[in-house]
Protein backbone atom coordinates (compact mmCIF):
# COMPACT_ATOMS: atom_id res chain seq x y z
CA UNK A 1 0.00 0.00 0.00
CA UNK A 2 2.80 2.43 1.05
CA UNK A 3 4.81 1.65 -2.34
CA UNK A 4 1.77 2.45 -4.34
CA UNK A 5 0.80 5.47 -2.79
CA UNK A 6 4.51 6.50 -3.27
CA UNK A 7 3.97 5.62 -7.06
CA UNK A 8 0.91 7.81 -7.65
CA UNK A 9 2.88 11.04 -5.77
CA UNK A 10 5.81 10.09 -8.04
CA UNK A 11 3.83 9.83 -11.44
CA UNK A 12 2.05 12.95 -10.40
CA UNK A 13 4.78 14.61 -10.35
CA UNK A 14 6.26 13.77 -13.53
CA UNK A 15 2.90 14.78 -15.15
CA UNK A 16 3.41 18.21 -13.70
CA UNK A 17 6.54 18.37 -14.86
CA UNK A 18 5.72 17.50 -18.26
CA UNK A 19 3.03 20.18 -18.46
CA UNK A 20 5.74 22.40 -17.25
CA UNK A 21 7.96 21.29 -19.88
CA UNK A 22 5.47 21.87 -22.70
CA UNK A 23 4.60 25.23 -21.05
CA UNK A 24 7.76 26.30 -21.82
CA UNK A 25 7.61 24.81 -25.59
CA UNK A 26 3.83 26.44 -25.80
CA UNK A 27 5.69 29.98 -25.09
CA UNK A 28 8.69 29.70 -27.41
CA UNK A 29 5.92 28.61 -30.01
CA UNK A 30 3.89 31.37 -29.26
CA UNK A 31 7.12 33.72 -29.92
CA UNK A 32 7.43 32.30 -33.23
CA UNK A 33 4.30 32.77 -34.29
CA UNK A 34 4.36 36.30 -32.99
CA UNK A 35 7.54 36.99 -34.93
CA UNK A 36 5.96 35.39 -38.27
CA UNK A 37 2.92 37.51 -37.87
CA UNK A 38 5.26 41.04 -37.36
CA UNK A 39 7.50 39.63 -40.30
CA UNK A 40 4.29 39.59 -42.03
CA UNK A 41 3.26 43.09 -40.95
CA UNK A 42 7.15 44.76 -41.30
CA UNK A 43 6.65 43.07 -45.52
CA UNK A 44 3.49 44.99 -45.60
CA UNK A 45 4.70 48.20 -44.32
CA UNK A 46 8.38 48.10 -46.18
CA UNK A 47 8.64 50.90 -48.58
CA UNK A 48 9.96 49.84 -52.06
CA UNK A 49 13.81 50.85 -51.40
CA UNK A 50 13.89 48.91 -47.90
CA UNK A 51 15.34 45.22 -48.00
CA UNK A 52 13.23 43.19 -46.47
CA UNK A 53 15.31 39.97 -47.68
CA UNK A 54 15.43 38.48 -43.72
CA UNK A 55 11.28 38.73 -43.18
CA UNK A 56 10.68 37.32 -46.11
CA UNK A 57 13.20 34.09 -45.28
CA UNK A 58 11.08 34.56 -41.89
CA UNK A 59 8.16 33.88 -44.03
CA UNK A 60 9.59 31.81 -46.37
CA UNK A 61 10.64 29.13 -43.70
CA UNK A 62 8.17 28.59 -41.95
CA UNK A 63 6.64 24.67 -42.29
CA UNK A 64 4.77 24.52 -38.96
CA UNK A 65 2.93 27.51 -37.93
CA UNK A 66 -0.48 27.33 -39.60
CA UNK A 67 -0.84 30.58 -41.49
CA UNK A 68 -4.48 31.40 -43.38
CA UNK A 69 -4.62 34.80 -45.71
CA UNK A 70 -7.95 36.02 -46.39
CA UNK A 71 -8.92 39.51 -47.95
CA UNK A 72 -11.34 41.59 -46.45
CA UNK A 73 -14.24 39.86 -46.79
CA UNK A 74 -12.79 36.70 -45.33
CA UNK A 75 -12.35 34.52 -48.41
CA UNK A 76 -9.47 32.29 -47.83
CA UNK A 77 -6.59 33.21 -50.57
CA UNK A 78 -4.04 30.64 -48.99
CA UNK A 79 -3.27 28.66 -45.87
CA UNK A 80 -0.04 26.79 -45.10
CA UNK A 81 0.47 24.25 -42.36
CA UNK A 82 -3.30 23.63 -41.81
CA UNK A 83 -5.02 20.53 -41.23
CA UNK A 84 -6.88 19.01 -43.92
CA UNK A 85 -10.40 19.85 -42.91
CA UNK A 86 -9.13 23.42 -42.85
CA UNK A 87 -8.08 23.56 -46.61
CA UNK A 88 -11.79 22.38 -47.58
CA UNK A 89 -12.89 25.41 -46.31
CA UNK A 90 -13.25 28.90 -48.22
CA UNK A 91 -14.39 31.85 -45.99
CA UNK A 92 -12.95 32.01 -42.75
CA UNK A 93 -16.23 32.31 -41.37
CA UNK A 94 -16.05 28.40 -41.48
CA UNK A 95 -13.31 27.96 -39.20
CA UNK A 96 -14.94 25.87 -36.48
CA UNK A 97 -12.06 27.25 -33.60
CA UNK A 98 -10.99 30.96 -34.91
CA UNK A 99 -10.67 32.24 -31.24
CA UNK A 100 -7.46 30.06 -31.19
CA UNK A 101 -5.95 32.28 -33.99
CA UNK A 102 -4.69 35.95 -33.66
CA UNK A 103 -4.55 38.04 -36.74
CA UNK A 104 -3.15 40.92 -38.16
CA UNK A 105 -4.17 43.41 -40.79
CA UNK A 106 -2.33 43.90 -44.04
CA UNK A 107 -3.11 46.96 -45.71
CA UNK A 108 -2.23 47.39 -49.59
CA UNK A 109 -4.76 50.18 -51.04
CA UNK A 110 -6.50 52.41 -50.01
CA UNK A 111 -9.65 50.67 -48.27
CA UNK A 112 -8.28 47.23 -49.46
CA UNK A 113 -6.56 45.18 -47.05
CA UNK A 114 -6.00 41.69 -46.54
CA UNK A 115 -6.25 39.65 -43.06
CA UNK A 116 -3.35 36.87 -41.39
CA UNK A 117 -4.50 34.71 -39.27
CA UNK A 118 -1.87 32.37 -37.02
CA UNK A 119 -1.21 30.76 -34.40
CA UNK A 120 1.24 28.28 -32.44
CA UNK A 121 2.70 25.65 -34.24
CA UNK A 122 1.02 21.84 -35.26
CA UNK A 123 3.86 20.68 -33.14
CA UNK A 124 2.43 22.36 -29.59
CA UNK A 125 -0.60 21.12 -30.61
CA UNK A 126 0.29 17.35 -30.80
CA UNK A 127 1.97 18.08 -27.61
CA UNK A 128 -1.13 19.57 -25.86
CA UNK A 129 -2.76 15.90 -26.84
CA UNK A 130 0.16 14.26 -25.36
CA UNK A 131 -0.39 15.75 -21.92
CA UNK A 132 -3.79 15.70 -21.90
CA UNK A 133 -3.58 11.69 -22.50
CA UNK A 134 -1.06 11.75 -20.00
CA UNK A 135 -3.33 13.31 -17.42
CA UNK A 136 -6.04 10.62 -18.73
CA UNK A 137 -3.74 7.93 -18.43
CA UNK A 138 -2.58 8.73 -15.05
CA UNK A 139 -6.23 8.45 -13.84
CA UNK A 140 -6.46 4.85 -14.95
CA UNK A 141 -3.89 4.13 -13.59
CA UNK A 142 -4.54 5.17 -10.19
CA UNK A 143 -8.15 4.03 -10.78
CA UNK A 144 -7.30 0.73 -12.50
CA UNK A 145 -4.59 -0.56 -10.34
CA UNK A 146 -2.75 -4.09 -10.01
CA UNK A 147 -2.88 -3.73 -6.17
CA UNK A 148 -6.84 -3.68 -6.64
CA UNK A 149 -6.95 -0.87 -4.24
CA UNK A 150 -10.43 0.97 -4.48
CA UNK A 151 -9.50 4.29 -5.19
CA UNK A 152 -12.06 7.60 -5.07
CA UNK A 153 -10.28 10.97 -6.62
CA UNK A 154 -11.66 14.44 -6.03
CA UNK A 155 -11.29 17.93 -6.73
CA UNK A 156 -9.96 20.21 -4.20
CA UNK A 157 -13.05 20.29 -2.30
CA UNK A 158 -13.29 17.11 -1.84
CA UNK A 159 -16.67 16.50 -2.61
CA UNK A 160 -16.69 16.42 -6.85
CA UNK A 161 -15.95 12.37 -8.16
CA UNK A 162 -13.35 13.06 -10.96
CA UNK A 163 -12.29 9.47 -11.50
CA UNK A 164 -12.88 6.13 -9.40
CA UNK A 165 -12.15 2.24 -9.26
CA UNK A 166 -13.60 -0.36 -7.72
CA UNK A 167 -16.99 1.05 -6.86
CA UNK A 168 -20.33 0.09 -9.08
CA UNK A 169 -22.07 2.86 -11.12
CA UNK A 170 -25.10 2.58 -9.04
CA UNK A 171 -22.95 3.56 -6.05
CA UNK A 172 -21.07 6.18 -7.52
CA UNK A 173 -24.65 7.64 -8.54
CA UNK A 174 -25.80 8.10 -4.65
CA UNK A 175 -23.96 10.90 -3.11
CA UNK A 176 -24.84 9.76 0.98
CA UNK A 177 -22.87 6.66 -0.22
CA UNK A 178 -19.88 8.45 -1.79
CA UNK A 179 -19.34 11.46 1.03
CA UNK A 180 -19.65 8.26 3.55
CA UNK A 181 -16.71 5.75 1.78
CA UNK A 182 -14.96 8.97 1.16
CA UNK A 183 -14.79 9.91 5.24
CA UNK A 184 -14.28 5.85 5.51
CA UNK A 185 -11.29 6.55 3.46
CA UNK A 186 -9.86 9.43 5.39
CA UNK A 187 -9.89 7.69 8.37
CA UNK A 188 -8.16 5.01 7.50
CA UNK A 189 -5.36 6.72 5.34
CA UNK A 190 -4.50 10.15 4.56
CA UNK A 191 -5.55 11.22 1.38
CA UNK A 192 -2.74 11.84 -1.57
CA UNK A 193 -2.61 15.37 -3.25
CA UNK A 194 -1.54 15.99 -6.32
CA UNK A 195 -1.40 18.86 -8.72
CA UNK A 196 -2.44 17.68 -12.23
CA UNK A 197 -2.73 19.98 -15.29
CA UNK A 198 -5.86 22.16 -15.95
CA UNK A 199 -7.14 20.35 -12.81
CA UNK A 200 -5.77 21.60 -10.13
CA UNK A 201 -5.55 20.39 -6.89
CA UNK A 202 -6.71 16.70 -6.45
CA UNK A 203 -7.28 14.12 -3.54
CA UNK A 204 -6.32 10.57 -3.86
CA UNK A 205 -8.44 8.71 -1.50
CA UNK A 206 -7.77 4.85 -0.65
CA UNK A 207 -8.23 2.10 1.33
CA UNK A 208 -6.89 -1.82 2.10
CA UNK A 209 -8.04 -3.60 -0.95
CA UNK A 210 -9.72 -7.35 -0.44
CA UNK A 211 -6.84 -9.29 -0.75
CA UNK A 212 -4.90 -7.54 1.78
CA UNK A 213 -7.71 -7.30 4.10
CA UNK A 214 -7.90 -11.21 3.20
CA UNK A 215 -4.24 -11.80 3.99
CA UNK A 216 -4.43 -9.98 7.40
CA UNK A 217 -6.33 -13.05 8.57
CA UNK A 218 -3.80 -15.71 6.46
CA UNK A 219 -1.54 -16.11 10.02
CA UNK A 220 -4.41 -16.85 12.15
CA UNK A 221 -5.70 -19.57 9.45
CA UNK A 222 -1.95 -20.68 9.40
CA UNK A 223 -2.15 -21.45 13.16
CA UNK A 224 -5.68 -22.63 13.25
CA UNK A 225 -4.18 -25.63 10.52
CA UNK A 226 -1.31 -26.33 12.50
CA UNK A 227 -3.51 -26.26 15.97
CA UNK A 228 -5.77 -28.79 14.30
CA UNK A 229 -2.94 -30.88 13.26
CA UNK A 230 -1.49 -30.59 16.89
CA UNK A 231 -5.06 -31.73 18.10
CA UNK A 232 -5.70 -34.71 15.67
CA UNK A 233 -1.67 -36.11 16.18
CA UNK A 234 -2.63 -35.27 20.49
CA UNK A 235 -6.01 -36.96 20.10
CA UNK A 236 -4.27 -40.18 18.14
CA UNK A 237 -1.17 -39.94 20.28
CA UNK A 238 -3.71 -39.93 23.55
CA UNK A 239 -5.31 -43.15 21.49
CA UNK A 240 -2.61 -45.19 21.37
CA UNK A 241 -1.71 -44.45 24.74
CA UNK A 242 -4.79 -45.36 25.94
CA UNK A 243 -4.80 -48.26 23.69
CA UNK A 244 -1.38 -49.77 25.00
CA UNK A 245 -3.03 -48.92 28.98
CA UNK A 246 -6.11 -50.87 28.04
CA UNK A 247 -4.51 -53.92 26.47
CA UNK A 248 -1.95 -53.52 29.92
CA UNK A 249 -4.76 -53.45 32.38
CA UNK A 250 -7.06 -56.33 30.15
CA UNK A 251 -3.75 -58.56 30.06
CA UNK A 252 -3.36 -58.08 33.69
CA UNK A 253 -7.08 -58.63 34.32
CA UNK A 254 -7.74 -62.08 32.35
CA UNK A 255 -4.39 -63.29 34.08
CA UNK A 256 -5.25 -62.72 37.75
CA UNK A 257 -9.02 -63.89 37.35
CA UNK A 258 -6.59 -67.26 35.38
CA UNK A 259 -4.32 -67.61 38.37
CA UNK A 260 -7.18 -67.06 40.92
CA UNK A 261 -9.00 -70.03 39.13
CA UNK A 262 -7.14 -72.87 39.94
CA UNK A 263 -6.96 -71.90 44.18
CA UNK A 264 -10.24 -71.18 43.79
CA UNK A 265 -11.52 -74.80 42.58
CA UNK A 266 -9.14 -76.27 44.98
CA UNK A 267 -10.47 -74.39 48.05
CA UNK A 268 -13.98 -75.11 46.83
CA UNK A 269 -13.09 -78.30 47.09
CA UNK A 270 -11.25 -78.71 50.33
CA UNK A 271 -14.97 -77.07 51.52
CA UNK A 272 -16.87 -79.89 50.36
CA UNK A 273 -14.99 -82.27 52.53
CA UNK A 274 -15.20 -79.95 55.85
CA UNK A 275 -19.06 -80.56 55.29
CA UNK A 276 -18.57 -83.94 55.67
CA UNK A 277 -16.29 -83.51 58.64
CA UNK A 278 -17.38 -82.77 62.28
CA UNK A 279 -16.96 -79.11 61.48
CA UNK A 280 -19.25 -76.34 63.07
CA UNK A 281 -21.39 -74.79 60.32
CA UNK A 282 -21.12 -72.01 60.77
CA UNK A 283 -17.30 -71.57 59.93
CA UNK A 284 -18.35 -73.87 56.55
CA UNK A 285 -20.75 -71.06 55.93
CA UNK A 286 -18.57 -68.55 55.92
CA UNK A 287 -15.87 -70.33 54.41
CA UNK A 288 -18.79 -70.81 51.44
CA UNK A 289 -19.52 -66.84 51.16
CA UNK A 290 -15.51 -66.14 50.91
CA UNK A 291 -15.18 -69.28 48.16
CA UNK A 292 -18.10 -67.04 46.07
CA UNK A 293 -16.58 -63.53 47.08
CA UNK A 294 -13.07 -64.84 45.48
CA UNK A 295 -15.34 -66.64 42.54
CA UNK A 296 -17.15 -63.29 41.94
CA UNK A 297 -13.51 -61.43 42.01
CA UNK A 298 -12.45 -63.88 39.41
CA UNK A 299 -15.16 -63.30 37.25
CA UNK A 300 -14.89 -59.65 37.82
CA UNK A 301 -11.72 -59.33 36.57
CA UNK A 302 -12.19 -62.44 33.77
CA UNK A 303 -15.16 -59.68 31.84
CA UNK A 304 -12.39 -56.61 32.04
CA UNK A 305 -11.65 -56.05 28.40
CA UNK A 306 -14.95 -57.76 26.88
CA UNK A 307 -18.29 -56.64 26.50
CA UNK A 308 -19.96 -57.41 29.63
CA UNK A 309 -23.77 -58.98 29.24
CA UNK A 310 -25.87 -56.20 31.00
CA UNK A 311 -29.41 -57.70 32.55
CA UNK A 312 -32.15 -56.05 34.10
CA UNK A 313 -31.58 -55.66 37.69
CA UNK A 314 -33.16 -54.42 40.64
CA UNK A 315 -30.82 -51.57 41.57
CA UNK A 316 -31.77 -51.30 44.99
CA UNK A 317 -31.47 -55.11 45.84
CA UNK A 318 -28.34 -55.31 44.07
CA UNK A 319 -27.10 -52.22 46.44
CA UNK A 320 -29.06 -53.59 49.14
CA UNK A 321 -27.59 -57.06 49.11
CA UNK A 322 -24.02 -55.72 48.47
CA UNK A 323 -23.84 -53.56 51.43
CA UNK A 324 -25.26 -56.54 54.05
CA UNK A 325 -22.05 -58.40 52.44
CA UNK A 326 -19.73 -55.46 52.95
CA UNK A 327 -20.86 -54.56 56.07
CA UNK A 328 -19.60 -57.41 57.85
CA UNK A 329 -15.81 -56.82 56.17
CA UNK A 330 -14.83 -53.88 57.05
CA UNK A 331 -14.15 -52.17 60.42
CA UNK A 332 -16.74 -52.40 63.04
CA UNK A 333 -16.45 -48.68 63.87
CA UNK A 334 -17.55 -48.08 60.15
CA UNK A 335 -21.32 -47.58 59.63
CA UNK A 336 -22.90 -47.99 56.10
CA UNK A 337 -25.90 -46.17 55.87
CA UNK A 338 -28.62 -47.29 53.06
CA UNK A 339 -31.89 -44.62 52.38
CA UNK A 340 -33.18 -47.56 50.54
CA UNK A 341 -36.42 -45.99 48.59
CA UNK A 342 -39.51 -48.02 48.72
CA UNK A 343 -39.85 -48.95 44.97
CA UNK A 344 -37.80 -51.31 42.60
CA UNK A 345 -35.29 -49.42 40.58
CA UNK A 346 -34.83 -51.80 37.20
CA UNK A 347 -31.69 -51.33 35.27
CA UNK A 348 -29.40 -52.83 32.74
CA UNK A 349 -26.61 -53.51 34.84
CA UNK A 350 -23.63 -56.59 35.04
CA UNK A 351 -23.99 -57.31 38.66
CA UNK A 352 -21.04 -58.51 38.90
CA UNK A 353 -19.16 -55.45 37.78
CA UNK A 354 -21.55 -52.68 39.02
CA UNK A 355 -20.87 -54.15 42.95
CA UNK A 356 -17.26 -53.60 41.88
CA UNK A 357 -17.71 -49.78 41.39
CA UNK A 358 -18.93 -49.55 44.74
CA UNK A 359 -16.80 -52.27 46.44
CA UNK A 360 -14.07 -49.53 45.40
CA UNK A 361 -15.73 -46.32 46.41
CA UNK A 362 -16.67 -47.27 49.86
CA UNK A 363 -13.44 -49.09 50.92
CA UNK A 364 -12.02 -45.52 49.56
CA UNK A 365 -14.51 -44.20 51.76
CA UNK A 366 -13.19 -46.50 54.23
CA UNK A 367 -9.43 -45.38 54.42
CA UNK A 368 -10.59 -41.64 54.14
CA UNK A 369 -12.14 -41.92 57.28
CA UNK A 370 -9.06 -43.83 58.79
CA UNK A 371 -11.75 -47.10 59.60
CA UNK A 372 -14.17 -44.61 61.50
CA UNK A 373 -17.00 -43.05 60.27
CA UNK A 374 -20.42 -43.07 58.28
CA UNK A 375 -21.15 -44.11 54.79
CA UNK A 376 -24.33 -42.55 53.36
CA UNK A 377 -25.64 -44.03 49.74
CA UNK A 378 -28.71 -42.13 48.49
CA UNK A 379 -30.60 -43.01 45.48
CA UNK A 380 -31.70 -39.62 43.56
CA UNK A 381 -34.59 -40.47 40.49
CA UNK A 382 -35.08 -38.33 38.03
CA UNK A 383 -37.40 -38.08 34.67
CA UNK A 384 -34.10 -39.41 32.74
CA UNK A 385 -31.37 -40.66 35.15
CA UNK A 386 -31.16 -41.97 38.27
CA UNK A 387 -28.10 -40.80 40.61
CA UNK A 388 -26.31 -42.99 43.58
CA UNK A 389 -24.65 -40.65 45.85
CA UNK A 390 -21.61 -42.52 48.16
CA UNK A 391 -21.05 -39.85 51.17
CA UNK A 392 -18.22 -40.48 53.52
CA UNK A 393 -17.14 -38.59 56.87
CA UNK A 394 -13.46 -38.76 55.70
CA UNK A 395 -11.10 -36.24 55.05
CA UNK A 396 -11.66 -34.86 51.88
CA UNK A 397 -10.14 -34.33 48.47
CA UNK A 398 -8.98 -31.06 46.92
CA UNK A 399 -10.91 -29.75 44.27
CA UNK A 400 -7.64 -29.57 42.11
CA UNK A 401 -7.17 -33.40 41.93
CA UNK A 402 -11.22 -34.02 41.70
CA UNK A 403 -10.25 -35.38 38.22
CA UNK A 404 -6.60 -36.62 38.71
CA UNK A 405 -7.81 -39.25 41.48
CA UNK A 406 -9.33 -41.46 38.12
CA UNK A 407 -5.96 -41.32 36.38
CA UNK A 408 -4.34 -44.51 36.32
CA UNK A 409 -1.55 -44.65 38.69
CA UNK A 410 -2.69 -42.01 41.14
CA UNK A 411 -2.88 -43.39 45.00
CA UNK A 412 -3.16 -41.32 48.60
CA UNK A 413 -2.08 -45.29 49.86
CA UNK A 414 1.93 -46.41 50.35
CA UNK A 415 0.71 -49.84 49.19
CA UNK A 416 -1.56 -48.51 46.48
CA UNK A 417 -2.00 -49.76 42.77
CA UNK A 418 -3.99 -46.47 42.23
CA UNK A 419 -6.37 -48.99 39.40
CA UNK A 420 -9.12 -49.02 41.68
CA UNK A 421 -11.12 -45.63 40.67
CA UNK A 422 -9.66 -45.85 37.40
CA UNK A 423 -11.42 -49.47 36.52
CA UNK A 424 -14.53 -47.95 38.40
CA UNK A 425 -14.84 -45.14 35.94
CA UNK A 426 -14.06 -47.25 33.31
CA UNK A 427 -17.10 -49.46 34.14
CA UNK A 428 -19.37 -46.90 34.72
CA UNK A 429 -18.76 -44.67 31.58
CA UNK A 430 -17.83 -47.51 28.91
CA UNK A 431 -20.14 -50.40 29.90
CA UNK A 432 -23.44 -48.79 31.58
CA UNK A 433 -23.02 -45.58 29.34
CA UNK A 434 -22.69 -43.60 32.76
CA UNK A 435 -21.05 -40.96 34.57
CA UNK A 436 -18.83 -41.19 37.42
CA UNK A 437 -17.29 -38.01 39.44
CA UNK A 438 -16.84 -36.33 42.90
CA UNK A 439 -19.88 -34.41 43.43
CA UNK A 440 -18.22 -32.77 46.29
CA UNK A 441 -15.62 -32.59 48.64
CA UNK A 442 -14.85 -30.68 51.88
CA UNK A 443 -11.34 -30.96 53.54
CA UNK A 444 -11.84 -32.92 57.06
CA UNK A 445 -15.68 -33.41 56.16
CA UNK A 446 -15.87 -35.38 53.64
CA UNK A 447 -16.70 -36.43 50.26
CA UNK A 448 -19.65 -36.97 48.01
CA UNK A 449 -18.70 -39.49 45.18
CA UNK A 450 -22.34 -39.45 42.51
CA UNK A 451 -22.31 -42.41 40.21
CA UNK A 452 -25.21 -41.09 37.11
CA UNK A 453 -27.22 -43.78 35.03
CA UNK A 454 -29.09 -43.52 32.60
CA UNK A 455 -32.76 -45.10 32.40
CA UNK A 456 -33.74 -46.93 29.35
Amino acid sequence: MALWADAISYRAELVNHTESFFDQIRIEEGKRAAILGKAWQKVNEASLNEDVTFYVDIMSYNSTIPCILTDDKGNINIAVNVPPDVNSISNIAELPNKNEYDSIILQYYRNHYNVMYYKESQIYTNLRQVIDNLVEQFFQEVVINTASVPVIVTDASEQKVIASGGFTADFLRNPELVEKEISKMKGQNDPIKVELPEQGACYVFYEESSVLRQLRFFPFFQFFIVFIFAGVAYLLFSYARKSEQNQVWVGMSKETAHQLGTPISSLMAWNELLKEQDVDQSIIAEIDKDVHRLETIAQRFSKIGSVPELKDEDLVTVIAEFVAYLQTRISSQVNIKFNKPEESIILPLNRYLFEWVIENICKNAVDAMNGKGVIIIDIIQELHHVHIDIADTGKGIPARKFKTIFKPGFTSKSRGWGLGLTLAKRIIEEYHKGKLFVKSSVIDHGTTMRITLRKE
